[in-house]
């Protein structure tokens, strides 16, 4: 099994996040011996934001500038580390509602025609489907079903989207969440989100 894991969370020390994608991937490993994992902090390392280069990339363009060719080779080799992935660890924090700009600029690197989705007479199908995702979710706020705040959630339900659109629809979700009301209910969420990954 190849496990590709990242972190998308820039509050250093101070995540929530972090911690337990690495717990969720740890437990994995011991549940898989012989998995193999490839880390990727997206905060440490960032990618490039979505540009006129990896628009066409995929497409049959030529790079000129050092910085176009070191842009496309990054982007390549992304896309290979997804497609080499069986499962996938995302930590991935509520920033406003939605996901950190960071782990945004990958979801645009791994969505690419003709490689994790094609287009057909039917519409888009994905080509991922033999993947399964394991999203660490963590929020400020609650936002779960039955919350008046349910609609603004546009971090879970944004990538379960994106990720369905490439055929993954076995996606596990981790959350603590309602961590911004501290004490106890901040507490309880932490420990209740690592009593499910000692389950995977």
């Amino acid at each position: 099994m190849k496990i590709l894991h990242l972190d998308s969370s820039v509050t250093g020390a101070q995540s929530v996040s972090r911690p337990l994608s690495k717990a969720t991937t740890e437990q994995l490993v011991k549940s898989n011996p012989g998995a193999e994992v490839v880390y990727r902090d997206l905060v440490g390392e960032p990618l490039s934001h979505y540009t006129a280069v990896l628009r066409v990339h995929g497409a049959d363009f030529v790079p000129v500038t050092d910085a176009e060719k070191l842009e496309l080779t990054t982007g390549e080799e992304i896309l290979a580390e997804f497609l080499a992935s069986d499962l996938i660890v995302i930590g991935a924090p509520m920033y406003n509602f939605g996901i950190p700009s960071q782990l945004k600029a990958w979801v645009d690197l791994i969505c690419v025609a003709g490689k994790t989705f094609s287009y057909t007479s039917e519409g888009p199908k994905g080509l991922c489907g033999a993947k399964k995702v394991i999203l660490v979710s963590t929020r400020g706020g609650q936002y779960g079903e039955g919350s008046p705040y349910a609609p603004m959630d546009f971090q879970e339900k944004y990538l379960k989207g994106v990720l369905g659109f490439l055929g993954i629809t076995d996606v596990t979700v981790v959350r603590a969440e309602g961590l911004a009301r501290g004490g106890d209910v901040a507490k309880l969420a932490v420990e209740s989100a690592y009593a499910e990954i000692a389950k995977l």
